[in-house]
């Protein structure tokens, strides 16, 4: 993986949607922090639907994305600084903290992500939001704009 230096690694991160967008737009079949999100802005939640248990349906493409924390964990993605994942590690960065070895990581991991990104432009045609539904899902997942 190519080596950045801390203060480039923050000049990448160029996240195209807010915490707070993606929540309202369907994340995580609605259940990625449970009932617990006191740490965050009451306002992320003003229009979102939250479940205790994965529900599809809240999903904005109504469809399954992603692999299982299990998965998560196997992989080594899952830091104890953030024990939900990237998008726990994405919210509390976007209210200030910084961790820099975990940012460097965890901005990396949404870099390398955008190659789903360009497999959607690639291979559908623009504004079909039929085509690759899971890939767009997964990307939304990853603050990257899905209506491509």
């Amino acid at each position: 993986m190519k080596k950045f230096k801390e203060e480039d690694i923050y000049k990448i991160f160029k996240p195209e949607l807010t915490p707070k967008r993606m929540l309202e737009m369907g994340v995580f079949g609605g259940s990625y922090f449970g009932n617990n999100v006191k740490e965050y802005p009451k306002s992320w939640f003003t229009n979102v639907k939250l479940s205790k248990n994965f529900d599809v349906n809240l999903n904005r493409f109504k469809i399954r994305a992603g692999l299982s924390r299990e998965h998560w964990i196997e992989k080594g993605w899952i830091f104890n600084e953030d024990p939900l994942g990237w998008f726990q590690w994405y919210c509390r960065f976007t209210m200030g903290r910084r961790i820099p070895n975990v940012d460097i990581t965890q901005i990396k991991r949404w870099k390398n992500f955008k190659r789903h990104v360009t497999a959607i432009e690639k291979n559908c045609e623009k504004g079909n939001l039929d085509c690759r539904k899971r890939q767009r899902q997964a990307i939304l997942q990853w603050a990257y704009n899905p209506y491509r």
